[in-house]
């Protein structure tokens, strides 16, 4: 395949990157639609991808040479036990059902929007994040079972994504309101080892459109830094124009907070698609992809954190 002009229809298209993508695509010359659960500026059809059929999705399909996925999940909200059925319902499914449709109406080319857990999950059997934590599981499942309904003739690209930066309108990325707060408290800034990833929603939609130009159908992780926690929190109270000393958080501390924290899912009957009793080795950890882009991340933080004027 090559970058000839496509049309692409872009389910979660008022979303951070779904909104990013679009901008992208049309830039680069391709015929755009979107798709988005409510209705607002810029979304062309209403779709609710956990209950859309097939059928109803191969009606917004026709004529369409591919489609990206990039609707996301709430992986830290706790929920009533189980949750596994409830993530694959939300997760798994629609995008089965997506690509199925896809097939059925011969568009030769699609992406699915995922988690740079995935890419751990691959290179880091050991972690056994899979086996630990829901979200994984079903992203895992998603990348997996999408694939096997598109068949052979749809490659499926999956972008592996780490913390996102950037803004879409009054869209910024659904982990800033918690750092945000934290960021222009009062409260000590204090963060433990390890650190992750990161890469600007802009770029993220580059990769996408790189991936639908060429038909591939890769696990494709992006990143466009490797920062420290220390170096994360640092730029985010930088950026909400709070700047201060960001200090270490003993891991015996934040295993101890994890532990309290599952504890007290476990006596509420709940949990959450991250597991609290594992998620302390995850914080721990260099969540760092390889190789990163080197593209500058200045502009992006201000944007996800405003200072006030």
């Amino acid at each position: 395949m090559d970058d000839a002009a496509v049309r692409i229809l872009v389910v979660g298209g008022s979303g951070l990157i779904g909104a990013h993508v679009t901008e992208v695509l049309r830039e680069r010359g391709h015929e755009v639609t979107t798709a988005a659960r409510s209705p607002g500026a810029g979304v062309d059809h209403l779709l609710d991808v956990t209950d859309a059929s097939v059928d109803a999705m191969r009606g917004l399909l026709t004529g369409h040479d591919g489609v990206v996925f990039a609707t996301r999940t709430d992986e830290q909200r706790p929920l009533p036990r189980p949750i596994l059925g409830r993530f694959r319902r939300d997760m798994v499914e629609p995008v089965v059902r997506l690509f199925t449709a896809a097939r059925q109406e011969g568009l030769t080319r699609g992406v699915l929007l995922g988690s740079y857990y995935t890419y751990f999950d691959r290179v880091r059997p050991q972690w056994r994040l899979a086996e630990r934590h829901t979200y994984v599981r079903c992203r895992v499942e998603q990348a997996r079972e999408g694939r096997a309904a598109a068949g052979p003739d749809l490659p499926v690209a999956v972008i592996e994504l780490p913390f996102v930066l950037g803004r879409a309108g009054e869209r910024g990325p659904n982990w800033a309101a918690p750092f945000e707060r934290w960021a222009r408290s009062g409260a000590p800034l204090l963060v433990p080892a390890g650190g992750t990833a990161v890469v600007t929603a802009r770029n993220v939609a580059g990769s996408v459109a790189e991936a639908l130009e060429h038909g591939g159908g890769a696990d494709l992780p992006v990143a466009d830094a490797n920062l420290s926690w220390a170096e994360m929190m640092t730029r985010v109270a930088s950026a909400a124009g709070r700047a201060r000393p960001v200090r270490r958080l003993p891991a015996g501390v934040l295993r101890a907070a994890f532990g309290a924290g599952a504890a007290v899912q476990t006596l509420l009957r709940q949990e959450s698609g991250l597991d609290l009793g594992h998620l302390a080795d995850l914080m721990l950890a260099d969540l760092f992809v390889e190789p990163v882009s080197g593209r500058p991340l200045d502009a992006a933080f201000r944007e996800s954190f405003s200072a006030p004027g």
